[in-house]
């Protein structure tokens, strides 16, 4: 590894982040001198004076000008992001605007999460999942987390690095000086960092009479400024408070305060000075703490309230907890403490001999792991998608659950809603049959692999449901849009809306075991194929081919069926001939003279007839689709939807999206099963993986929290917003490569747990 990024707050910021992240550059670069790191940093004002380590600022409120950011790292050829995370820092809601910069950064990132909140917010849950999901590997300072981590965002454990906080070494004279100066008495009490009103420390100042009266000459001392944002919104109203009821208890000469953010090098003086530290806080989700680190290594005794970071600490005698809010305890704990020496004598030894693995340069090297695992972990999941499967266990292990929770939140008592603003339902937009029949047929799919669970059987009879009510008697046609408020937008939906609802219900004859739907859909099928012998539009011959397949594997002697299988190959094939003769050459093997959407249709269609021939010139076009959809380092790349690739002109790269994806994986699949050739597999997860990141973004496409996916990614982001057609998209795909891994499994319990909800409509 030559060269890493480090982002996150640097001093001269007054911060514990900025600390740590400058100690952070100092280990990382000690433990390999030949690193180059490029450090950005984080800036809540205009005027810092950055050392010459620092490489950038960015503006922390200014929303656009993060992904210049990312642009400037992605010139550095950087091998390693490592992202300091903490809310408060990043603009926008719940510091949103990071996600901008990780979205366009091209390498492996690496997020240290200084908070993980147990509870968190709607905007904070949402902004913390994508991060982690963009993120190669994550690091946290407690078990504790990874715990939290896994709750609250379903991020696996072996994801997960567990670092501890750095520490700085303290030599034994450290603070002698400094105690001299001081001219402390009695024991020296300390508490450093940031005040605000949290941190409890007028709770140790109530503690302090009765502690004076066992231990004469005790001194408690507060060293560090108010924190910035305290400052903005409420000036020093909190120290004069702390001040003031010193006064009032009569200890103001035994409580001294150092009104300012002190040094690194004053920080362990006055750690080497004290006898007992103490972190009296008050929020008991805080789940990392520097200053506690600190105080841990610095080899005196520790007392704190036991909130998360505390509680995992100052276990097995490194510390003492006492109760939130109790000064009476406070002051019994630090007498003993001074009564005791030998129990003080054995907190110190536990607590040094834990803080040996603390120290910088030992965390130095396990975030070096941690950065290399990440590279290493990059290059395998690139690698993935040249190598084949040495088994079906192997390749069904590195396939993501079947989850339907964002499938159900679309899902209402009339169908599927169409569309979504990020992964709320936009009801404004309604329903359409072309997403009601995907939904149809991902459970036919589930149900011929023995995956179909109760909620989504229920969900099966509505989404059928829906493609009865769309079917016009007037005209033999399927109706296509239809508003939120239940009314058809329409008499006739369009000729591709018509034959994927064919397609669908040609699967639901073929692979349902309900003999009422099965029956329903037979009927829907035959009442509704006519209709296609007057269509002009190649995808819906190749979707009414692939439906007829489909309704054939059930009624193999139905001659109408096959007659109008037969014939919509027969189409297809007479296009290919007549592009050909207008292409002039085999340079462009193809139906049409572009690549629109869609395109694997088509060959899937040929090659699941029974005619070698026509079989022939599905494979074949096939082929050559999945090279030409080979973007760079191999990674599958659809045909963009913004121009799309006309023959003899550049191809559009962007817009990327799913619903292209999941016919080349189906369509692979489809030659997988008709010739054996092992190779189709490859292609099928070369296609999927673009899903899970392997695609020109480098960025997961679907959300592993709910199985919804992102509507496609475009030059320098992923699109948000997660639709039906996408998330169907996604789900089908996901369902025919699991049932082409490994026999029928078990959904994961997330999915056979979770309802379908019936919202009630508007009507």
């Amino acid at each position: 590894m030559d060269r890493i990024a480090l982002l996150g707050n640097f001093p001269p910021r007054m911060c514990g982040i900025a600390t740590f992240s400058a100690d952070l550059l100092a280990a990382i670069s000690g433990a390999d001198p030949n690193l180059e790191v490029t450090t950005v940093a984080m800036s809540d004002r205009s005027d810092y004076n950055y050392p010459a380590q620092v490489s950038y600022e960015i503006a922390e409120t200014n929303a656009a000008a993060y992904g210049p950011a990312a642009d400037f790292i992605n010139r550095k050829s950087c091998e390693v992001l490592s992202v300091q995370h903490e809310y408060g820092i990043f603009g926008g809601d719940a510091g949103e605007d990071l996600l901008q910069l990780v979205r366009r950064a091209k390498m492996p990132i690496v997020t240290t999460m200084h908070t993980v909140l147990r509870t968190p917010d709607a905007d904070q849950r949402r902004v913390t999942s994508e991060l982690l999901q963009l993120s190669e590997r994550v690091v946290v300072m407690t078990q504790r987390a990874v715990s939290y981590l896994e709750e609250n965002y379903d991020i696996p454990a072996h994801k997960v690095d567990v670092i501890p906080h750095g520490i700085p070494k303290i030599e034994p004279e450290s603070g002698k000086a400094l105690r001299e100066k001081l001219g402390i008495p009695g024991p020296m009490i300390l508490t450093f960092g940031l005040l605000s009103p949290d941190k409890g420390i007028q709770y140790v100042i109530e503690a302090m009479p009765e502690i004076l009266a066992q231990c004469p000459g005790a001194t408690y001392v507060v060293v560090g400024a108010t924190h910035p944002n305290i400052r903005a919104s409420s000036g020093e109203s909190y120290r004069r408070s702390l001040m003031q009821r010193a006064r009032e208890l009569g200890v103001e000469d035994n409580v001294r305060f150092v009104d300012r953010f002190v040094t690194a090098e004053e920080l362990i003086e006055y750690l080497g000075a004290m006898d007992i530290y103490i972190t009296p806080y008050l929020n008991a989700q805080q789940i990392t703490s520097g200053t506690l680190a600190y105080a841990v290594g610095a080899g005196k005794a520790v007392i704190s309230t036991p909130y998360v970071y505390a509680e995992e600490l100052l276990a097995e005698g490194r510390g003492v907890l006492v109760p939130f809010r109790d000064s009476a305890a406070i002051a019994r704990e630090i007498i003993d403490i001074e009564r005791v020496p030998a129990r003080r004598e054995e907190m110190i030894r536990c607590a040094a001999e834990f803080g040996r693995e603390m120290l910088w340069p030992a965390v130095g090297k396990r975030y070096l792991e941690s950065f290399h695992r990440a590279t290493s972990e990059s290059r395998e999941r690139m690698r993935v998608l040249v190598q084949k499967p040495t088994s079906p266990a192997q390749t069904l292990s590195a396939l993501p659950e079947l989850r339907f929770e964002h499938l159900g939140n679309l899902t209402d008592c009339t169908g599927i809603l169409q569309h979504a603003t990020y992964n709320v339902p936009n009801r404004a937009e309604g329903y359409c049959v072309d997403d009601n029949a995907r939904a149809l047929l991902l459970t036919a799919y589930l149900e011929s692999a023995k995956q179909l669970t109760s909620p989504m059987a229920s969900a099966q009879a509505r989404y059928l449901g829906f493609l009865m009510d769309a079917y016009n008697p007037v005209n033999g046609r399927f109706r296509n849009f239809m508003s939120y408020q239940r009314n058809w937008l329409e008499d006739a939906g369009s000729e591709d809306s018509h034959a994927r609802s064919l397609w669908a219900l040609g699967a639901v004859a073929n692979r349902t075991r309900d003999r009422g739907l099965r029956q329903i859909s037979k009927d829907l099928f035959e009442q509704g194929m006519g209709a296609v012998h007057e269509m002009t539009s190649p995808r819906t011959w190749a979707y009414t081919a692939i439906g007829a397949h489909e309704y054939l594997a059930a009624y193999p002697t139905d001659e109408n069926v096959f007659a109008l299988k037969t014939e919509m190959e027969s189409r297809l094939v007479r296009q290919y001939g007549y592009s050909q003769e207008v292409a002039g050459r085999m340079e462009w093997p193809w139906f049409e003279q572009s690549l629109s959407y869609a395109n694997a249709r088509l060959s899937q269609a040929l090659i699941l007839s029974q005619r070698p021939d026509v079989q022939k010139i599905g494979l074949q076009t096939l082929t050559w689709l999945m090279k030409v959809q080979t973007g760079p380092n191999g990674v599958f790349a659809p045909i963009g939807s913004n121009g799309f690739y006309e023959r003899d002109c550049a191809r559009n790269w962007f817009d990327q999206q799913p619903v292209e994806v999941a016919g080349a994986v189906s369509a692979c699949l489809s030659a997988l099963k008709v010739t054996g050739d092992h190779s189709w597999l490859i292609e099928a997860h070369r296609a999927f993986s673009w899903f899970c990141g392997d695609n020109m973004l480098s960025q997961p496409v679907y959300d592993r929290t709910t199985g919804g996916c992102h509507d496609g990614i475009h030059e320098d982001r992923i699109n948000r917003n997660q639709g039906a057609e996408s998330t169907l998209s996604f789900l089908c795909a996901l369902a025919e490569l699991r049932n082409a891994a490994a026999p029928p499994l078990a959904v994961a319990q997330s999915a056979a747990t979770h309802e379908i909800k019936r919202v009630p409509s508007s009507s």
